[in-house]
């Protein structure tokens, strides 16, 4: 019998966990409303070749850390490791090109197969935003600047940086690409980043392994490969940026090693966590409709991970005091019954006390933090009332059952 814990690398929420994940996603989910987006939900698995188009078959999500198997029909399926193929493949299947442009948020768990650490588990939540159908730096500039007032509105403006970096064109990249390959081929490298080093050399420049780390510092600049027409890109970006009011430093090592990532890049760090790391990124990927068989489409988007952000999140996480019901005595039950669903149809919130004596009942309504109880005794029920008590104040008073939810108003 296997053993009655959790999977490695997954765990349950409750309590204050649940609340901070729930903040994040309703925070993020009211700015995103405002700024226009609709919320889509994809299957949280697809056909396995939703992803390794899309990610690579040089990638270490596609290669290391999917969760990938042969369903009772004979097809391959994988547990979503991200959130941006599904968007596509449902703008593909579903016809939207002809809603153009397209501004959807998600939310949701996905699954990837590797080392659990803190902020990152096997089965973990994102939220994320993609914009399709425009090709012009407003786009950019709109959806970074989504995610940087839902982590200001989430009170995490002073804990986060955003770094900016220019991927440049199709040229560009194609450019930087061969001076990359020049610099890097008779470099020691590690045997993963020996392996990309002509299928996919920009990945290398987010390699993990120290002596990849100490060649990329002295590689070639992206920044030095840009063309006119990207240069004017970025140049726009940044002042509709600027002008947005919102704050960023350039990275110019910072990339996205697939072939569809175009122009704009850029994540929100942050140090508070211990470590740097990245809790908010996303860029340009207007190769990607087309490379999984639709028709060509511009898009950019950013996901961010829901454990990393709760972790750092402060303030939001006040449940809603509830009113304690207690009847006293079997006679007073059907009485409490009534008068609870009275008001919890009214819009209050009340927990019924199911058993224990009134010593009991009162100590479990001070630590569901109760804003007021109201008791309910034969001698109460006899005079068609309850007695009523402010749980900050202590005070109380008999109240007619009748005139109870005028009574309680203020704890609406």
């Amino acid at each position: 019998m296997a053993s009655l814990k959790p999977v490695r690398g997954t765990h349950d929420l409750l309590g204050e966990d649940i609340l901070r994940h729930r903040h994040v996603e309703q925070t993020a989910f009211a700015v995103a409303s405002r700024y226009g987006y609709s919320e889509i939900s994809t299957p949280v698995f697809e056909f396995t070749e939703v992803f390794a188009r899309t990610l690579g078959d040089t990638s270490d999500i596609v290669t290391k850390e999917m969760y990938t198997f042969e369903d009772k029909g004979g097809e391959r399926i994988t547990l979503r490791p991200e959130g941006t193929a599904g968007v596509a493949r449902a703008f593909i299947s579903g016809g939207l090109a002809q809603k153009l442009p397209l501004k959807l948020f998600y939310r949701g768990p996905m699954f990837r197969y590797e080392r659990p650490q803190k902020g990152r588990q096997r089965q973990f939540n994102q939220i994320g935003a993609e914009l399709l159908g425009v090709a012009g730096p407003l786009a950019d500039v709109e959806i970074i600047s989504l995610g940087a007032q839902i982590l200001d509105e989430l009170g995490l403006s002073e804990h986060v940086v955003c770094e900016l970096n220019s991927l440049g064109d199709a040229e560009s990249r194609n450019a930087y690409r061969a001076r990359l390959v020049e610099y890097l081929k008779d470099q020691p490298l590690s045997e993963d980043s020996r392996e990309r080093l002509h299928r996919n050399p920009l990945r290398i420049l987010d390699s993990k392994e120290e002596r990849d780390r100490a060649i990329v510092a002295d590689a070639p600049l992206m920044s030095d490969s840009l063309n006119d027409e990207s240069r004017r890109f970025f140049d726009d970006l940044r002042n509709g940026l600027e002008i947005a009011g919102v704050k960023y430093t350039l990275n110019p090592r910072m990339v996205r090693g697939l072939d569809y990532y175009c122009h704009s890049a850029f994540e929100f760090t942050t140090t508070a966590l211990g470590a740097q790391g990245t809790v908010l990124g996303g860029g340009r990927y207007d190769g990607l409709v087309k490379q999984m068989g639709g028709q060509a489409t511009p898009g950019i988007g950013w996901a961010a991970g829901i454990e990393r952000l709760a972790m750092l999140v402060d303030g939001g996480l006040e449940k809603k005091r509830p009113i304690v019901i207690i009847p006293i005595g079997a006679e007073a039950a059907d009485t409490a019954l009534e008068v609870t669903q009275r008001l919890r149809r009214g819009g209050f919130s009340v927990d019924l006390g199911f058993s224990g004596n009134m010593g009991k009942r009162m100590k479990r309504a001070n630590a569901a933090n109760a804003c007021a109880t109201v008791i309910l005794g034969e001698d109460e029920i006899a005079r068609q009332a309850a007695t009523v008590r402010d749980m900050d104040s202590g005070e109380q008073a008999e109240v007619p059952l009748t005139a109870l939810e005028t009574h309680l108003d203020r704890f609406r």
